[in-house]
């Protein structure tokens, strides 16, 4: 199968061109500074907020299948300055994903899969939210812009045909949850460098439930999705949905660090601003029933806690 990965130098696009590439996929890699790399892998060099050159790159690689990963989130996030910061990756959610499709639909592209989040359904439910859940009714106004670029994606990615995977809170080598905290080289665990800190409080009750997932088992899953002919939208995250309350100390327990404070909602509203506080107050979990049984997947670390641990692991072997 000829794939072209848009966003192939992201933290999943990274793992997911060798891994379709090993399989024996013909891969092209779209990215404004494309990786060097050996064949079946083809660097293509777009700016995707570039009209005409993504539609030219993608009608000249003629895919059988398009994979959908662009963004452009900064390494650290200041959540007072939330739309400022997803600015540019909301137009690339819209904007260039309207192109992109098509393009693909022009090239003769018969799969569309898409990276969309499986954290911003309503708090109000109970329990994992699964797919039928609606998205967050009023969201805090630093979320409301990335929601609605969250929704027309989905809502672009649907008219096509496509399959939009909600991922849940990435971590693993690369993201913001590296093992190793970050250093001079890389911003990389710039937010397992501030638990390691105790900069990173358990706010109110801690209520807000994450549902991780590492990135290797991302790129499974949208490997495993392009073998399917399912459309819609899937959440893909571990077994494990965890408040605040329970994996923060627990993630600093593994890092080697002392237990989080403990800061009340008020006080930490003046420091986040509302976002800051829902992020760590109020998102709800998702439940993967479905990505389970429609892709054949199963994620590799079914608990965070298993894969953070492994991650150390790794990242302390010589």
């Amino acid at each position: 199968m000829r794939v072209l990965v848009a966003g192939a130098t992201g933290v999943i696009g990274r793992r997911l061109v060798p891994l379709l590439a090993g399989t024996g996929h013909e891969v092209f890699a779209l990215a404004r500074t494309p990786d060097p790399a050996p064949p079946p892998v083809r660097p293509l060099a777009v700016d995707a907020l570039e009209a005409a050159d993504l539609r030219a790159a993608v009608l000249e690689a003629k895919p059988d299948a398009v994979v959908n990963l662009l963004t452009a989130i900064p390494p650290v996030i200041d959540p007072r300055r939330m739309e400022r910061a997803f600015a540019q990756t909301n137009r690339l959610r819209t904007e260039a994903t309207v192109t992109l499709l098509e393009a693909a639909r022009d090239a003769g592209a018969s799969r569309i899969v898409c990276e969309g989040l499986a954290y911003a359904y309503d708090p109000a439910g109970e329990g994992p939210a699964d797919e039928d859940a609606p998205f967050w009714h009023d969201p805090p106004k630093q979320f409301a812009t990335t929601q609605r670029a969250l929704v027309e994606l989905e809502a672009l990615t649907h008219a096509a045909d496509g399959l939009v995977l909600r991922l849940g809170h990435l971590y693993g080598p690369g993201t913001a949850y590296s093992p190793l905290g970050p250093d001079e080289q890389s911003p990389d665990g710039w937010i397992t460098g501030q638990i390691r800190e105790r900069r990173v409080p358990v706010v109110g009750e801690g209520t807000a439930v994450f549902s991780f997932l590492h990135a290797d088992d991302a790129a499974a899953a949208v490997a495993a999705a392009l073998t399917t002919g399912v459309t819609g939208s899937l959440n893909v995250v571990d077994d494990t949905p965890t408040p605040v309350a329970e994996w923060l100390p627990a993630l600093a327990e593994l890092l080697g660090a002392e237990p989080p404070h403990r800061v009340p909602t008020p006080l930490a509203r003046l420091v986040t601003g509302a976002w800051g506080v829902a992020f760590f107050t109020r998102l709800r979990g998702a439940d993967n029933t479905r990505a389970k049984a429609e892709l054949s997947w199963r994620p590799k670390y079914a608990s965070w806690k298993e894969g953070f641990a492994a991650d150390l692991q790794a990242a302390v072997r010589p």
